[in-house]
C-alpha cells in the first residue's frame, strides 16, 4: 500500500523526520524489504554495487546502538559554520529553528525509534583521493535517497545522520561489519510518520544556487 503522491509530490515532500516519527508502532519486515529492493535499482559506480544495509529492529541491538548514537551525537561537532552558512539557517530562521527542536527530541527518544538503518559500502574514503570518494559516495548516497523515496511512498518517515561517525568502529563492532573493508555511511531512523501531510520546505531562492555556463 502507497500514499498516493506524483513524482513531484513525493520529491518535493520527502522531508527529514525527527519530531513526527510514530515510536509506537513496529515497522513490517516486508515494508523494508520493498523499499531496499528499490534502493538497489539507483545507480552505482561501474555498476560494481558495493552497497549494503543494515536494519536493526531487535530490542537489545537497538537499544546498544541507540547508546552509541547518543554518545557519537555528543562527540561530533562538525565543520565550523561560516558566514553563508549563517546567511543560509537565517534564510528562514524559524525553520531552522525546528530542525534542532527536532534534532533535541530525536536524540531523546532514539532507545524508542522502531528500526534503524545503517547503509554501508565497500570500500573506504580515509584519507582517499577526491576521485576515490566521489566514486565511493555516489555508489551509496543514490541508494539510500531511493530508499528514503521509497519509505515516504509506504507512510513511513527517515532523516539521513551523520551522528554514527566519530564512533563508527565501535559501530561496526557491535554490528559485525569488517571495520576495515566496509564504511557505515549513514545512520537513519525509520518509522511510521504521525500523519502523512508533509509539505516542499522554504529554501532560499533558485538565483542563488542556480548557475548558468559559469559561476
Amino acid at each position: 500500500m502507497t500514499l498516493n503522491l506524483t513524482p513531484d509530490q513525493l520529491l518535493s515532500t520527502t522531508r527529514a523526520v525527527r519530531r513526527r516519527l510514530d515510536l509506537t508502532r513496529p515497522v513490517p519486515r516486508e515494508l523494508i524489504e520493498e523499499c531496499v529492493d528499490l534502493a538497489v535499482q539507483a545507480p552505482t559506480g561501474r555498476n560494481r554495487q558495493r552497497w549494503h544495509f543494515l536494519v536493526v529492529t531487535e530490542r537489545e541491538q537497538r537499544l546498544a546502538v541507540a547508546d552509541i548514537f547518543l554518545r557519537a551525537l555528543s562527540a561530533g561537532t562538525g565543520e565550523p559554520l561560516t558566514e553563508r552558512d549563517m546567511w543560509r539557517m537565517n534564510y528562514n530562521s524559524a525553520s531552522t529553528a525546528r530542525v534542532f527542536d527536532g534534532l533535541g527530541h530525536l536524540a531523546a527518544n532514539i532507545h524508542r525509534v522502531p528500526a534503524f538503518v545503517i547503509p554501508a559500502v565497500e570500500g573506504r574514503t580515509d584519507r582517499a583521493p577526491v576521485v576515490t570518494q566521489a566514486g565511493t559516495w555516489g555508489s551509496i548516497l543514490p541508494a539510500v535517497w531511493s530508499f528514503m523515496l521509497a519509505a515516504r511512498a509506504r507512510g513511513l518517515g527517515t532523516v539521513w545522520t551523520t551522528a554514527q561517525a566519530p564512533l563508527e568502529r565501535e559501530l561496526a563492532g557491535v554490528l559485525g561489519v569488517p571495520y576495515e573493508k566496509v564504511m557505515l555511511a549513514a545512520f537513519v531512523p525509520l518509522a511510521f510518520t504521525i500523519g502523512t501531510d508533509f509539505k516542499p520546505a522554504p529554501r532560499i531562492p533558485r538565483e542563488e544556487v542556480l548557475h548558468w555556463d559559469r559561476w
